[in-house]
């Protein structure tokens, strides 16, 4: 039965990105391409590989506290940072809207930070493996303000 909720839990959250890319950045790659960029930013093929391991990773960590934990607050905070973390890319490339999206990413970058010390507190090797998360999420804020900043006066795209 748990082997069940693994395949759920990680499944889940793998399914939602990918609905996530689907529907909100049906364009993205074509945005990302014509956009100025700030230095070190990716190639746009590797945004999706790192975020399938990253919601791998997330689907693996919320298993093993959910198993583990009488805590009914990880999963409030789980859903919290996964739901921003969805949001985002709905702001940034099918709205457009690159500055609400650079004050939602540090809002999720809060509630990511938040569940993986919750996660550490309840089981240290699930909050350890959230932290590539935190990396990238603070990458993915310099990239999104840099990403503004540069194009904010550009008649090509809307941005707030």
């Amino acid at each position: 039965m748990k082997i069940i909720k693994l395949i759920l839990r990680v499944g889940l959250v793998l399914l939602g990105g990918s609905l996530v890319g689907k529907f909100a950045m049906n364009s993205s790659s074509k945005q990302y391409e014509t956009l100025k960029q700030p230095p070190l930013s990716p190639p746009g093929i590797v945004f999706p590989i790192v975020w399938s391991a990253l919601y791998g990773a997330m689907g693996i960590a919320y298993h093993i506290v959910k198993e583990s934990s009488a805590n009914k607050n990880v999963s409030v905070i789980y859903y919290t940072q996964l739901g921003l973390n969805y949001l985002w890319s709905f702001l940034y490339f099918r709205l457009r809207l690159r500055g609400v999206a650079l004050i939602e990413i540090f809002a999720l970058l809060s509630t990511v930070i938040i569940t993986t010390v919750t996660f550490y507190e309840e089981n240290k090797v699930a909050g350890l493996m959230l932290l590539p998360y935190i990396c990238w999420v603070t990458f993915a804020a310099y990239l999104n303000a840099g990403g503004w900043l540069l194009n904010r006066n550009s008649t090509e795209v809307k941005n707030n």
